[in-house]
């Protein structure tokens, strides 16, 4: 997750001349090879040592992108530290994840309103003390906004025109109930025969965990001229190329529709719940209610109605591209600005944490 942390600590090392430890699992983080007099990064293999690391930090405030804080292996301080999470990703809180996901976290830098909407819910019904719920943002969305606009221009000015074939990029999420590990065959198979160029990107855990699932894909149909395969969930290239996406319940397709302004075909596949009580918040999760804004459904039994559904879709794109320009900024926070604002609140925090700590020292300690 170093491309979320990244631009705050430049902010922060920079800007703010503040200074920053970057904690990572991995020796390979590109974390590990930024340079600055402000900055230290160190890594901790996953174990004892990360575990007791976690047990017995003194920073002020501790920025994460895990969830579960407090629930598995990793705990929090014995001291009095400020834990902020940091969201990367546009999909609700309820559904997808376990109901006390964020509960250990002092501040959560929230995508949107129904960040902020579901959050504050979750504290009235558990009687817990509100908490710092900042209006952040998501600035993957606003870098995917700018190379999509980068990318279009090149293209214009290589006037390399038309694809031949339209694109369709398979991108859903993981588990035993996602497109591949369910109708992912007959749907590709279907959809080359039906003339789409076709982009296969499986989530990460899916090749991992269903190696096999996706072994089968590539060997069935990767000598098919119009196929191809990605592995790299990083990559922006085939986003900027499809014309549109095939999804299931990924956050994805909300990243997706919004920053790229294209049509998403969902597959009505059973929902990915990790919270079996989620509709006691009663809030419909935004994977779901998004779906009647960003596209059409399918279900997995009706998989020939797909190239009609693809094909009114693409015929309509212009007029729903216009309707997700105009819903950026109602549904993500500070679209264009959240870097700046974020790292300043980080610092806000930290002063303020700092202060706390300093009055609870005896006074020959100072």
């Amino acid at each position: 997750d170093w491309h979320y942390f990244e631009p705050l600590i430049k902010v922060l090392n920079t800007e703010l001349e503040r200074r920053v430890t970057y904690i990572t699992s991995d020796q390979n983080d590109p974390g590990m090879d930024r340079q600055d007099r402000l900055y230290q990064a160190i890594c901790i293999p996953p174990g004892f040592f990360l575990t007791l690391h976690f047990n017995m930090q003194k920073a002020d405030v501790v920025v994460m992108t895990m969830m579960d804080l407090d629930n598995l292996q990793l705990k929090k301080s014995i001291n009095p530290v400020h834990y902020l999470y940091l969201f990367h990703s546009l999909g609700s809180t309820h559904m997808v994840d376990h109901a006390n996901s964020y509960d250990a976290y002092d501040s959560l830098f929230c995508v949107g309103p129904h960040h902020v909407k579901e959050l504050r819910k979750r504290e009235s019904m558990q009687a817990m003390e509100p908490r710092n719920l900042f209006e952040y943002g998501h600035p993957r969305l606003e870098n995917l906004v700018t190379a999509a606009r980068s990318y279009n221009e090149s293209k214009q000015q290589g006037d390399m025109g038309p694809s031949a074939l339209p694109v369709v990029l398979i991108a859903p999420t993981w588990g035993e109930n996602s497109i591949f590990n369910t109708c992912g065959d007959e749907l590709t198979g279907m959809l080359l025969d039906s003339g789409y160029h076709v982009i296969v990107r499986p989530h990460y855990q899916t090749m991992q965990l269903t190696p096999a699932v996706i072994d089968k894909l590539k060997n069935k149909y990767g000598q098919r001229p119009n196929f191809e395969f990605q592995d790299r969930m990083a990559e922006n290239d085939s986003l900027f190329r499809s014309d549109i996406l095939i999804c299931d319940w990924s956050a994805m397709a909300i990243e997706y529709a919004l920053g790229l302004c294209k049509p998403v075909l969902f597959i009505d596949l059973p929902r990915r719940v990790r919270n079996p009580d989620w509709q006691a918040l009663g809030i419909e999760p935004q994977e779901a209610s998004f779906r009647k804004i960003a596209g059409d459904i399918v279900s997995p039994q009706k998989l020939d109605e797909v190239p009609g559904k693809i094909d009114r879709l693409l015929e309509n794109r212009e007029s729903l591209g216009e309707r997700l320009q105009q819903l950026r900024p109602k549904m993500v926070f500070n679209m264009g600005h959240s870097i700046e604002l974020g790292a300043r609140e980080i610092a806000r925090l930290a002063d303020e944490k700092a202060i706390q700590r300093k009055d609870r020292e005896p006074s020959g300690v100072r």
